[in-house]
């Protein structure tokens, strides 16, 4: 029998001080690993405000994934935006998709956190799962 495929959408405020790039490293291996052992696919957004995430996978692994992420120290205020099942994986072809490097993306969500006054409940899960799936796609034509 096949798990019910999820979906969930989450942002959380950047407590990374110092750094910065090399924290992202160990998060991205780290995700990549332990995401490809639970047959979780999603993609990271990151600015030096927030983070934003799209996990895909079976409602456990989501779970015990996501439930990391909040005792990660390097995350505050983490707030689910969108959890609810799906009917195929948009990230299929990654264990953890990064998309925060392209100046495009930085462009199109670097003031995220800002704009919201960090209140993450005024943003849309689905408005950012459609912004890491377009960044993503144009993170890969380049």
């Amino acid at each position: 029998m096949t798990a019910v495929l999820y979906r969930l959408v989450y942002m959380s405020r950047n407590d990374i001080t110092d750094e910065i790039d090399t924290q992202i490293d160990g998060i991205l291996k780290t995700s990549r690993e332990n995401n490809r052992l639970a047959e979780v696919t999603g993609a990271l957004m990151f600015n030096t405000g927030c983070f934003a995430q799209v996990l895909e996978g079976p409602h456990n692994a989501i779970q015990a994934t996501f439930e990391r992420i909040q005792c990660d120290e390097r995350h505050s205020d983490v707030t689910v935006l969108l959890f609810e099942p799906s009917n195929k994986r948009s990230f299929s072809s990654w264990a953890m998709a990064y998309v925060g490097a392209q100046e495009s993306a930085l462009e199109r969500f670097g003031n995220l956190g800002d704009e919201s006054g960090f209140e993450f409940t005024a943003l849309d899960g689905d408005d950012i799962y459609n912004v890491l799936l377009d960044n993503l796609h144009d993170a890969e034509a380049q």
